[in-house]
């Protein structure tokens, strides 16, 4: 299956946070939903991002970070338990 991240643009993300990487999942009715590489006091980690536009700006509802490779297997193991199940 192809994969389709939208065109990439400056995250309302705000320092001590350095953004590394990003790649926007969806941008759509209010809603924007990003996973992002950023660092924070020399440490890496990866983010869900969630925001809402409230105005004219983007407003963080929600962040899922992912700190080091086991947490994410454990991640993935449970999804992948569980993907067949949607249609």
């Amino acid at each position: 299956m192809e994969k389709k991240f939208r065109q990439e643009e400056t995250l309302p993300i705000v320092p001590p946070l350095k953004v590394l990487e990003h790649k926007t999942i969806n941008k759509r009715f209010g809603w924007w939903s990003a996973v992002v590489m950023v660092e924070s006091w020399g440490r890496k980690q990866i983010c869900l991002y969630l925001w809402q536009k409230k105005g004219d700006r983007w407003a963080r509802k929600q962040k899922f970070a992912i700190h080091n490779q086991e947490d994410w297997g454990l991640i993935t193991d449970a999804v992948e338990s569980m993907i067949s199940e949607l249609t």
